[in-house]
């Protein structure tokens, strides 16, 4: 690691000085935020503290609503079995016809997880500063926009003032060079970024993700590496825009059209870091040696390659590790020092804001076709969005999951989280494309969560236990192994 000297700017300083309103007492920033996404967790109350204060919402037409975390996604039918997630789909309505907000409802064709329906609909643009009540907003970085996660106290400040309070953060460059290996994705670039630099490395950091490994992945593929910046510390996640993010966003019902599209391209062109941009720390990493990862413990950071044991207590003498790696032990009831291949799972899950989109149901469908679920193991792939479930369908990609043995469900967070009926029971292992393998994150307090990439998840399906989807798909080097 090392500073990088140099007169040009990153992206984020020039995404940063463009917003800047001024910078208050405290030191922090007031910064404009140029795009609001809310949904229905984290605004109500902060629609209730504006009505609190007597405020309204200074620009409507900057925010958007969709719902996601609590809806169920087998029958979307209301009211909801949970009267409580009812309610919250009620007060984001009531909230959005009140101060005019736009709400992509059920009804719209258009509602999907948040992180999704932004960037799908062209909402989400280079040089963009963007804010959400969720820690994964970092998702819309991919596109070259500095985007915050934010909590309801900030999400009432945005809707009255449209600005955020934050302070400045130092800038890691983090360079991934090569060709990625058969079976490896962007999840397990990730993957090994937080294991390599903890789940603590970036605190005060903006990460932004460069390389020919990373420009090389298609904007999906991106969306993956900064939605999960987050959990390896960061604040911010983001990769520079370039002609696969001008491609991806023509046409979308949001970006800009005719004239104003030649304009916003070259204003996105420019916002790219400069050549010789100044940065904090600069990270490289060869993407060759990068392997399909797998979490086995409760933090994202604890994770090994699918051909690697777990760790021994003997692999550190540090009594903050130590303890940290009996906790985690102890929680996924794993053995020190054993495979992770093989570890037995009760329930595969594909989909998330990590990887719900449809390149990652098109690359599964791709490669599932002759192979079957596992007796005994409960399978489900959840469409990001709408548009992603529509377009899935129309290529038939629905038919090839249940054939194979998957249920195929409508759109939702689902088994990321537990906020909806989609949940583990006592302690279940789940195979999971989703961002967090925290106690008690996918609904049971004893439920065990083992984060991988979509494939992954579908070759742990197939088999009944962690494998390695180069092996089950015959890719590159597992090939025949």
């Amino acid at each position: 690691m090392g500073g990088a000297a140099g007169r040009g700017k990153s992206l984020f300083q020039k995404v940063w000085d463009a917003h800047v309103v001024r910078m208050l007492p405290n030191g922090q920033a007031q910064l404009l935020i140029g795009l609001h996404l809310i949904h229905e967790v984290t605004s109500p109350q902060a629609f209730g503290m504006l009505r609190d204060l007597k405020l309204g919402v200074a620009y409507p037409g900057r925010t958007f609503a969709t719902i996601d975390h609590i809806i169920p996604t087998d029958n979307q039918t209301e009211p909801f079995a949970d009267p409580l997630a009812q309610g919250m789909a009620d007060a984001l309505r009531a909230a959005c016809k009140e101060f005019g907000i736009r709400f992509f409802d059920v009804a719209s064709g258009q509602q999907g997880i948040v992180h999704v329906v932004g960037p799908e609909l062209g909402l989400t643009q280079p040089g963009m500063t963007i804010a959400c009540g969720d820690s994964h907003t970092s998702t819309h970085g991919a596109f070259g926009s500095i985007a915050l996660g934010i909590g309801t106290s900030q999400v009432r400040d945005v809707l009255a003032t449209q600005t955020l309070a934050i302070a400045p953060l130092k800038v890691r460059r983090i360079a991934v060079n090569g060709k990625l290996p058969a079976g490896v994705y962007a999840k397990d670039v990730i993957l090994h970024i937080i294991r390599t630099l903890g789940v603590n490395g970036g605190t005060g950091f903006a990460y932004e993700f460069g390389g020919s490994a990373i420009e090389a992945l298609d904007m999906e593929q991106r969306m993956t590496l900064c939605n999960m910046a987050i959990e390896g510390g960061a604040r911010v996640g983001y990769v520079n825009p370039d002609e696969r993010t001008f491609e991806y966003l023509k046409g979308r019902a949001y970006a800009p059209q005719g004239a104003a599209w030649t304009n916003a391209v070259k204003r996105w062109k420019a916002v790219a870091s400069d050549p010789d941009a100044a940065y904090d720390d600069v990270v490289n990493i060869e993407a060759r040696d990068i392997r399909p990862t797998v979490t086995w413990g409760i933090s994202p950071g604890q994770a090994v390659f699918v051909d690697e044991n777990v760790p021994a207590m003997s692999s550190t003498q540090d009594e903050k590790e130590r303890a940290a790696l009996s906790e985690a032990f102890d929680y996924m009831k794993l053995q020190p020092g054993a495979p992770i291949k093989g570890t037995k799972i009760d329930v595969a899950f594909i989909g998330s804001c990590t990887n719900g989109r449809l390149s990652d149901l098109r690359e599964v469908a791709r490669h599932i076709g002759g192979h079957r679920v596992a007796p005994g193991v409960k399978a489900l792939v959840v469409p990001g969005s709408m548009l992603v479930k529509r377009q899935a369908e129309k290529e038939g990609l629905d038919r090839v999951f249940t054939k194979a043995g998957f249920e195929w469900r409508k759109a939702g967070c689902s088994m990321c989280l537990a906020m909806n009926p989609d949940k583990l029971v006592g302690d279940q292992v789940c195979a999971s494309s989703s961002n967090r393998n925290f106690k008690g994150r996918q609904g049971s307090p004893s439920g065990r969560t083992l984060l991988m990439s979509p494939l992954m998840v579908a070759a742990a399906a197939t088999k009944g236990c962690v494998a390695d989807a180069r092996e089950v798909f015959g890719l590159g080097e597992g090939k025949g192994k």
